[in-house]
């Protein structure tokens, strides 16, 4: 029997960077994902890295932000796990590109698409890794009041995602 260790890994970005981290399975991944985020969001700024899980097993990276690639790069191998991606990207918001990365072929799921502060809880057996999960922010307090909700129909009003 192989011991497993449960261990975490914080993201590691600015504070209003968005990062999506998701599990997709093919070599082209990076490029792919690359092609998903440059046609969602006009101006967006982004890096992408993926872990290999067989074969030379390095992180692929791609991006047209090199500050953004390199930290790509440096959370994917801290994260380790084969077919692991992580993306980092500034303006844009996670509706603006999520749908389009999803759609990438090789994607198998999304773990989170968030500007939160993210740790990634990663099971490790012995050779192998896989992330077992993220918490996304802080827990909730609440629920919200009247006053909650039309500052909320309000905001998303104001920033153009709902009709005047």
């Amino acid at each position: 029997m192989v011991e497993t260790v449960i261990k975490t890994v914080k993201i590691e970005k600015s504070e209003n960077t968005q990062v999506i981290l998701g599990h997709a399975g093919f070599i082209k991944t990076a490029e792919d994902l690359y092609e998903a985020l440059i046609n969602s969001a006009p101006g967006i700024k982004f890096g992408v890295a993926f872990n290999e899980a067989s074969g030379p097993r390095l992180v692929r990276t791609e991006g047209n932000d090199e500050v953004l690639r390199h930290l790509a790069a440096k959370n994917a191998l801290a994260i380790g796990a084969g077919h692991t991606f992580v993306v980092l990207f500034d303006n844009a918001y996670p509706v603006n590109v999520s749908n389009a990365v999803k759609g990438v072929v090789e994607v198998s799921g999304l773990f989170c698409a968030t500007a939160n502060p993210v740790t990634v809880v990663i099971a490790k057996t012995g050779p192998d890794s896989a992330v077992i999960g993220v918490a996304d922010g802080s827990d909730a307090i609440g629920s919200e009041s009247e006053a909650d909700m039309r500052s909320r129909r309000e905001f998303v009003r104001r920033i153009g995602y709902k009709l005047q």
